[in-house]
């Protein structure tokens, strides 16, 4: 049978692509993977650059251009085969890495690289790369006895197959949830964009009236609008109680598997020596120590918490001025802080809507790029997608040179996994003279178009399309030639999110409103005055918001540094700790919002979700640089382009950073915009 996955394609053929496919490439590429490092390890005795680190590099390539599209499909066209096949694929490319990774000859090899005069002749990314690898080798376990060395791989093993359950269980809970409504009473307070887009959903499926699910356009616009406080309290027990033991499915349930996870990273941490999980984390990472971690945390909730604590109080009191009756609950949030900033500002995020057509935003924000670093966005028709709202770009510079290509899918719909996302299709690297053009994937879970109105976005997702865009533009503006540095690849966790927050400055300025906005019947710009009333909002309830994210950030990391496998569970213990110190909001006793934490259950951010602050701390400062000079200062744009967008990770991020800005980062611009400062 002709396998599409094993031919050399530039882009995914990804209509062709079925689930049978899925299992022979993985074992084809594997194997031929196998089959290459045992004979570059004994065809040499003598081992460079030219021998060994470049046919691995295209070893890796050759394995992820194969692998990207399945990967990809599984999280935004999940079907049980699709599912089943790519589930199986885990635990072989678990045991694939850690082989590789435990290979002594393999660690000898690029000791010896690292050793030899010819590692002081190599470009910088060169060396990076080689000490990079030295140091995961370590991580590996390369250096363990053998009965350790099978233990670290079964572990490697059980937590890939157990992420990918979380994940799984996340997605099935969110998508079984629904909700009929026929009486239009029960929705009242609902935008007239949220009632299209109800009814648009029922008629999906057949159905008269309204149709409620906890994809995100439908969860917040209940949250934020709806009158109806009985339907607000339904709608957020069963978001926040996703893939719990009172979900809807026990079988749905990811208690144990969070429970496995933290004992499994505790176990393989110790294995390598280190006291946690926390301390593992933190070795490929900018913080040096899990101290550096809390501390951060602490000093940026102590700058918070009376703000927010004034935060909270102004709401209640508010709430209580509208006549509502006993304490704010989790489920009142939303809805009193969106009719107190309506009060406050006479602004709501559903007014700017008609401003914010989705292909307007996107052309805009191509413009942005284009007058800060001379890169032109150009559509291409008539490619192979995997959905008729994806969209395909190509990025050409000044020059004509393509730098990148990309594809949008940007809108939420049954069996794709909620959030917003950039990944990798292919990565930049030089081989044999020829350079392999980045593409990237942009996802996102925006409002689709309803009836014969495009797509609107609320100024939040206007955010959250540059932000990921950002992400993008790091993978894809790169110009090292190196596949391990290049890009997104190699770049400490905690800085990775710099380009992305540094993005999301763009969405706050007169200069970038006249070209991101105009109105979807009309094509007017967004006025001055509903943009000042948006500025004056801009920083509403910011302290609830930073002591949110500082309480993500806090609980993610101290469960994996005080993992104490003497105790039964720890997670919800150590959650209420950290909302006892942190919080001034009440928690419902039936919240289980770590059972749906996928960053840390189920993505890279394990022991690493500061990351997000922390890198708000480097995008902050890199972007006070542009409010000296002028947002699109042609000078300054380049210097982050060539110093941080270019460089990838062949540099460390703290040196790259110094480049840019002149000096190490501050907290300070961070405090500023978000109105803590004063």
């Amino acid at each position: 049978m002709k396998n599409p996955l094993l031919d050399s394609f530039v882009l995914p053929p990804f209509t062709s692509l079925k689930s049978t496919h899925i299992e022979p490439a993985v074992d084809s590429v594997l194997d031929e993977s196998r089959q290459k490092v045992a004979e570059l390890l004994k065809t040499n005795t003598v081992f460079t650059w030219q021998n060994l680190v470049e046919p691995l590099e295209m070893l890796d390539d050759r394995f992820s251009r194969m692998w990207s599209p399945v990967s990809h499909l599984n999280s935004v066209m999940n079907n049980d085969e699709w599912r089943e096949a790519y589930s199986n694929c885990l635990p072989k490319l678990s045991e694939y890495s850690t082989e590789m990774g435990q290979n002594s000859a393999l660690y000898s090899a690029y000791l010896s690289i690292k050793e030899g005069e010819e590692y002081k002749t190599l470009e910088v990314a060169q060396k990076k790369i080689i000490d990079n690898a030295l140091r995961d080798f370590e991580l590996s376990g390369v250096a363990l006895p053998e009965k350790e060395k099978q233990r670290y791989k079964d572990i490697s093993q059980q937590l890939s197959t157990l992420t990918n359950q979380f994940e799984e269980n996340l997605m099935d809970a969110t998508n079984a949830w629904e909700k009929h409504v026929v009486d239009i009473d029960d929705l009242v307070g609902l935008p007239d964009s949220t009632m299209g887009l109800l009814k648009q959903t029922a008629q999906q499926q057949g159905k008269e009236g309204w149709l409620l699910n906890l994809e995100f356009p439908c969860y917040m616009a209940v949250m934020t609008y709806a009158d109806n406080r009985a339907l607000r309290h339904e709608i957020h027990r069963a978001f926040v109680t996703r893939a719990s033991e009172l979900g809807d499915n026990l079988e749905w349930d990811n208690s144990a598997i969070m429970d496995d996870l933290l004992r499994l990273r505790h176990e393989k941490a110790q294995l390598l020596g280190f006291d946690s999980y926390a301390h593992l984390s933190v070795v490929t990472k900018m913080a040096e120590t899990p101290v550096d971690v809390i501390a951060f945390l602490n000093e940026l909730a102590e700058g918070s918490k009376d703000m927010a604590k004034n935060d909270f109080s102004e709401l209640c009191q508010f709430a209580n001025d509208q006549r509502h009756v006993g304490n704010v609950e989790a489920w009142d949030i939303g809805y009193f802080s969106e009719k107190l900033r309506q009060d406050r500002y006479q602004f709501s995020q559903e007014e700017v809507k008609p401003y914010f057509p989705a292909d307007k935003v996107l052309s805009g924000m191509f413009l942005v790029i284009k007058k800060m670093y001379g890169m032109t966005v150009v559509e291409e028709k008539n490619h192979d997608v995997w959905h008729q709202d994806v969209q395909f770009f190509s990025i050409y510079d000044e020059h004509g040179a393509i730098r990148g290509q990309f594809f949008t899918d940007l809108f939420a719909r049954p069996h794709k996994r909620g959030g917003a996302w950039m990944d990798e299709c292919a990565t930049r690297f030089k081989s044999a003279g020829k350079v392999q053009t980045p593409v990237a994937y942009l996802t996102c879970n925006f409002t689709p178009a309803v009836g014969d109105d495009p797509s609107l976005l609320t100024h939040n997702e206007v955010e959250t399309l540059f932000h990921e865009f950002g992400h993008g533009l790091h993978h894809m503006l790169t110009q090292v030639d190196y596949l391990s540095v290049s890009g997104i690849h190699g770049v400490e966790w905690d800085a990775v999110e710099l380009p992305s927050q540094f993005m999301e400055n763009w969405c706050w300025q007169p200069e970038v409103m006249e070209l991101i906005s105009g109105h979807y019947q009309t094509g007017e710009r967004l006025p001055d005055v509903l943009f000042k009333k948006m500025l004056s909002a801009k920083n509403f309830q910011s302290g609830m918001q930073m002591l949110r994210q500082i309480e993500f950030s806090l609980f993610d990391f101290r469960i994996h540094l005080e993992y104490d496998a003497e105790k039964t569970s720890q997670i919800y213990t150590t959650l209420e700790q950290v909302r006892a110190e942190i919080s001034v909001l009440k928690t419902p006793e039936f919240n289980r919002f770590p059972n749906s934490f996928s960053h840390i259950f189920a993505g890279g951010y394990a022991a690493g979700y500061y990351s997000y602050k922390w890198a708000e701390v480097l995008s902050s400062d890199a972007f006070s640089l542009f409010e000296e000079r002028g947002v699109f200062d042609e000078k300054t744009g380049r210097l982050f382009l060539e110093n941080i967008l270019e460089k990838g990770g062949s540099a460390d991020a703290l040196e790259l950073f110094v480049l840019f800005r002149g000096r190490k980062p501050t907290i300070d611009a961070l405090l500023k915009h978000s109105g803590i400062a004063a």
